[in-house]
């Protein structure tokens, strides 16, 4: 299906919706033009006679006739007048004067053989003459009783009829081009600022995040910018997620790929059953390896698309470190380390998005365990206050001290004292989902003096 534009569509609409406005106004403005004209007339026909028998009665019949019937002859349309060089009309308007036995007295030729009125009262008629029909008025004067006809002909009135048409429809066909023109060039400046918006469109540089700004926007498309703004900067969050992803799996999974093919290379060298088992048990190592690293670079990357696609909800902390924990219990289990959380009765409400925080206190409690030793004691307390729940994991784990603090947070950054099989994601994990809670993250001392106290603070979810 060929396109359309849309600025063809409004001019053509607006030119189809012009012409059916104007054609019936202008056939309704002619047929009433029309009817005064036949009116206007009509009444010239009786002021005519009127006229003519006003001046019968001021100067009596014999003044015109001498005693006897008397012609008026009449020019024709072709002849011209002698004093202007015009055209007269002349042969189709006449008159006649009868008396009270219906003999003629005084008239025009013209009228001559014109039938008779079909009765003697004052009145309009339409009378037959040869090819011709002729519109009359008959007038009986009361004083002398004389009946005086005044008749024009129907093609004189069609020629002012057809005189009407020219005026009103030369212009109309004349200026339709004309305002098909103009209404195209209203269209097109109006239609401008979507030109404009397309420019900017062109030539916006891929990835940038500068939102597009249009002077003077008209307010039908200022909604149109804020929704494409919109979408342009979730274009590229969720373009930086890739990246971002593409990156971490570049640099975290070339470590575990390369020891997995190191060690099958190893075994396939070798003919020592002993050596192989080695080799065979660090490939199985490296591939729990790298199975833990892309099952953490995915739940960061879930986190960052999760938060970006839904809409934050109610999430109960209480409830939700119960379901953490409970996870975690075979793991703490095998550690040898004991768990203390602090018992919750009330809800303690937060809007948030339930597998950020779910992946926050997990990374949280996963970090106390890694640095933790055997026998080691890790407390969870969650509490609430007007304005802030508050998560709190502490552990008499090394600690991290002051000055590497904001450290911990970077992607990839492990501390020294770490068991081996953190990979650097677990506190940027953390951060990452506290960042999309405007929560705030502290770092502080055990309150015994040795370990870690990480305490995470969220807005309440007000009732």
């Amino acid at each position: 299906m060929k396109p359309t534009s849309l600025r063809g569509r409004l001019r053509w609409m607006i030119i189809a919706l012009l012409v059916l406005f104007l054609l019936p106004l202008a056939f309704f403005s002619f047929r009433r033009t029309s009817a005064e004209m036949s009116q206007l007339s009509d009444a010239r026909l009786a002021e005519a006679a009127h006229t003519i028998a006003t001046l019968i009665h001021q100067a009596g019949i014999d003044t015109f006739t001498g005693h006897e019937g008397m012609l008026v002859p009449v020019r024709k349309k072709t002849e011209v007048l002698q004093a202007g060089d015009v055209a007269t009309n002349e042969s189709v308007v006449g008159f006649q004067v009868f008396d009270r036995h219906g003999k003629l007295l005084l008239g025009t030729a013209n009228l001559m053989t014109l039938p008779a009125t079909p009765d003697d009262r004052s009145a309009y008629h339409d009378l037959k003459k040869q090819h011709h029909v002729w519109r009359t008025y008959s007038y009986v004067d009361p004083a002398s009783q004389y009946v005086i006809r005044v008749a024009d002909r129907y093609d004189s009135r069609e020629e002012i009829v057809h005189a009407l048409w020219l005026d009103h429809g030369l212009p109309f066909l004349f200026g339709l081009p004309v305002l098909a023109l103009l209404v195209g060039w209203a269209v097109g400046r109006g239609l401008r600022p979507l030109a404009t918006l397309t420019s900017a469109l062109s030539e916006r540089e891929p990835g940038s995040r500068e939102r597009i700004h249009l002077a003077d926007a008209p307010l039908e498309l200022r909604p149109v910018l804020a929704a494409l703004n919109e979408q342009l900067e979730r274009q590229e969050d969720a373009l930086e997620r890739e990246r971002r992803f593409s990156a971490d799996v570049a640099h975290e999974l070339r470590t575990p790929l390369a020891s997995i093919q190191l060690n099958l290379e190893s075994a396939m060298a070798t003919i020592d059953p002993d050596e192989i088992q080695d080799s065979l048990d660090g490939a199985q190592h490296s591939v729990a390896t790298l199975s833990r690293r892309i099952e953490q670079l995915l739940s960061l990357a879930k986190i960052e698309a999760g938060a970006a696609s839904s809409q934050p909800a109610a999430v109960d902390l209480a409830q939700l470190a119960d379901h953490v924990v409970t996870e975690l219990t075979p793991v703490i289990q095998g550690r040898g380390v004991t768990l203390d959380v602090a018992e919750q009765l009330s809800p303690v409400l937060v809007r948030g998005h339930e597998p950020a925080l779910a992946a926050l206190l997990r990374n949280l409690l996963e970090n106390s365990l890694r640095y933790v030793p055997a026998g080691g004691q890790i407390h969870l307390a969650i509490a609430q206050s007007a304005l802030e729940a508050t998560l709190e994991v502490i552990d008499n784990g090394p600690g991290i001290p002051q000055e590497r603090r904001r450290a911990v947070f970077a992607r990839f950054h492990r501390e020294a004292g770490s068991r081996g099989e953190g990979y650097g994601l677990g506190l940027s994990i953390v951060a990452r989902a506290a960042g999309m809670h405007r929560a705030s993250i502290e770092l502080l001392d055990a309150p015994r003096g040795q370990g870690l106290r990480v305490r995470v603070s969220i807005p309440r979810l007000c009732p």
